[in-house]
């Protein structure tokens, strides 16, 4: 039996209940597919393709061209999970007229479920501009991946009073300007709280501790299958890696060895091959 689809009212609604969910990350219509086939109920399409995909340093060399591009098979392999669309850097930053341009397109281009966006009180008008014509908005504060050269690289954020209470009106001023939900993502797990508590909308945890709405990993992080970093709220639930490469080598060992392939995986049709003219 197919899991019942979240919807954009269900996020609010689940806050109210009580009701944890999760949250995961896919990039193409396979793991997309097996993303649904999980109970997990949230795919975000997000611009760490740049990295997990593309093999880029950083998520800000990833285009609007490219997102459109791996978002449309994760709709396809996925009808039954909440799909999020990230808006890459330079998509929304200059004025609340190029995000609506910008969502509009991934929308209209996808068919996925919102739009998601990096930025606190700095974001709200163009937040409120987007909300106004119909975007669905996923706000995303706390460590900010495409502006984390400003403040030194992939570090916690919140770690002082000032930047905690700033973390705070930065989620008040989202949901005011008519945001859904909100990832925050690498804090101290008492900022977490504090923000979860500050909203009435769910605030989804990356590395935010375990008393906020919902949590968020990456899948390549917790299944073991990206060779990079990992953060250190990234816990590992399979070792995916290290099993595709065993069976690689399985494969390579069977073909040298000529144990692969058997009449098993062999089409074993009598043929009569006429002669050759020479």
């Amino acid at each position: 039996m197919a899991k019942k689809k979240m919807t954009v009212p269900d996020f609010r609604k689940y806050k109210e209940e009580g009701r944890k969910f999760a949250y995961a990350t896919a990039y193409d219509y396979t793991t997309a597919s097996i993303v649904n086939e999980s109970e997990v109920e949230i795919i975000l399409v997000g611009d760490s393709l740049g990295m997990i995909m593309l093999g880029y340093d950083t998520t800000v060399g990833v285009t609007l061209d490219d997102m459109i591009h791996h978002i449309r098979p994760v709709v396809k392999g996925a009808p039954d999970s909440f799909i999020v669309g990230d808006m890459p850097f330079g998509s929304y930053q200059e004025s609340p007229e190029q995000a609506i341009r910008s969502a509009c397109r991934i929308l209209a281009e996808t068919n996925c479920d919102c739009v998601k966006l990096e930025g606190g009180v700095e974001m709200a008008e163009t937040i409120r501009r987007m909300t106004k014509v119909g975007i669905p908005v996923m706000g995303h504060i706390g460590l900010t991946p495409q502006s984390a050269a400003s403040f030194g690289g992939f570090r916690m954020q919140g770690g002082t009073p000032e930047t905690a209470k700033k973390l705070i009106q930065d989620a008040r001023a989202i949901e005011a300007a008519g945001a859904f939900s909100i990832v925050l993502e690498c804090v101290p797990s008492v900022v977490g709280k504090a923000v979860a508590e500050a909203v009435s909308i769910p605030i989804l945890g990356i590395g935010a501790g375990p008393d906020v709405d919902c949590q968020v990993l990456l899948t390549h992080d917790m299944l073991d299958m990206y060779g990079g970093h990992k953060a250190k709220f990234v816990k590992t639930f399979a070792h995916i890696r290290e099993e595709m490469v065993k069976g690689l080598n399985q494969f390579h060992a069977e073909t040298i060895s000529g144990a692969f392939p058997t009449p098993e995986y062999s089409y074993n049709r009598q043929v009569e091959i006429p002669p050759l003219d020479d």
